[in-house]
């Protein structure tokens, strides 16, 4: 039975949401969550991370806060920053400020992959934590159960092998039996360098040109989830 891996930003989330809703609302509300939360020890060891990164004098909260949102504004795939946005993101969907709107395509082809008996996880660049909050608030209601895993950066690099390898130990499967589906071809040639199935999401919403011939690069296309044959 087929385990699929799935990306978020522009495979199952349009990358207009992260991009313009939640980049954004984490900008603006770091420095009070800062404020009211950097003495906690599961933020302030994130802020200490980035303080030792940027130099041992930068140690000021208000340094840290700034650095963090010059990262927010270069799409810097760090940790520390994905883990305290995670944090801010978490108390915006408790509050209602916003639901996660996947394509309309997504939340019926995971229920029904579920229930034909595949095992299905994620693997994005944000937190695992901002993974589970993102499928636990989506507008199609809480997708957590459906998943059996949730992988981020920490396994390594999205556009390293090595990760994908990673990842297949810990779901405790062959790389053959996984198929891994991403908008971005440079992660789907590091899964398939690993061993893994692969799927280009080319979404028209977010690709307007479609990616067929040398810029698929050998890879199966699908523009939606419903065209997708999980057993092939």
């Amino acid at each position: 039975m087929t385990t699929i891996l799935t990306d978020i930003e522009g495979t199952t989330s349009s990358i207009s949401f992260v991009k313009d809703v939640l980049f954004p609302y984490a900008r603006a509300r770091l420095p009070a969550f800062v404020r009211e939360h950097g003495q906690q020890p599961e933020v302030r060891c994130w802020l200490d991370a980035v303080a030792v990164e940027i130099s041992a004098s930068a140690c000021q909260d208000a340094v840290i806060v700034e650095t963090l949102q010059g990262w927010i504004d270069e799409d810097r795939k760090h940790t520390a920053l994905k883990a305290l946005q995670g944090m801010v993101w978490e108390a915006g969907y408790k509050d209602g400020d916003f639901t996660a709107p996947l394509y309309p395509d997504v939340a019926p082809a995971l229920r029904a992959w579920h229930a034909a008996g595949h095992s299905l996880a994620v693997y994005s660049s944000g937190s695992v934590a901002a993974q589970k909050l993102l499928f636990a608030h989506t507008d199609a209601g809480d997708l957590t159960a459906l998943f059996c895993g949730f992988f981020d950066t920490e396994v390594g690099g999205k556009r390293e092998a090595a990760s994908y390898r990673v990842i297949a130990g810990r779901l405790g499967n062959a790389p053959g039996d996984i198929l891994f589906l991403s908008d971005v071809v440079a992660e789907l040639d590091a899964a398939r360098e690993a061993g893994l199935r692969t799927l280009l999401l080319d979404r028209r919403e977010d690709y307007p040109q479609p990616r067929t011939g040398a810029a698929a690069n050998g890879h199966a296309r699908a523009e939606s989830f419903a065209d997708i044959d999980a057993t092939a």
